[in-house]
């Protein structure tokens, strides 16, 4: 399952998770970010139970790309513990991003 993360769940659901989480920082408008929502949608199904991987509209979730300097995008965070443990700028394979968890988990 694909999560939507704001600011009114992402304490609960990514900075207190048990497992690893992915977050795609995203907006509607942005041509590569329609490119990896697809991949995003992958990993959500293939980690499900391991690891969570969600959005955050950068557009409606101001806040949040904030705290993570999100300058440009897709950006995609990798946090574990309530810590930024690695992260991926630009429009990247599914591979490279499960790598990513893979290490984490």
């Amino acid at each position: 399952m694909e999560y939507r993360f704001t600011k009114d769940n992402f304490e609960e659901e990514v900075v207190n998770s048990s497992v690893p989480v992915l977050v795609d920082f995203y907006a509607d408008w942005c041509g590569p970010c329609k490119m990896m929502g697809p991949v995003v949608e992958k990993l959500a199904e293939e980690y499900e139970g391991k690891a969570k991987v969600g959005k955050v509209n950068v557009d409606d979730e101001e806040e949040l790309a904030a705290r993570f300097n999100v300058m440009s995008i897709p950006f995609f965070a990798v946090i574990k513990d309530g810590k930024l443990v690695d992260s991926s700028l630009g429009a990247t394979t599914k591979d490279a991003l499960a790598a990513k968890l893979d290490a984490v988990l």
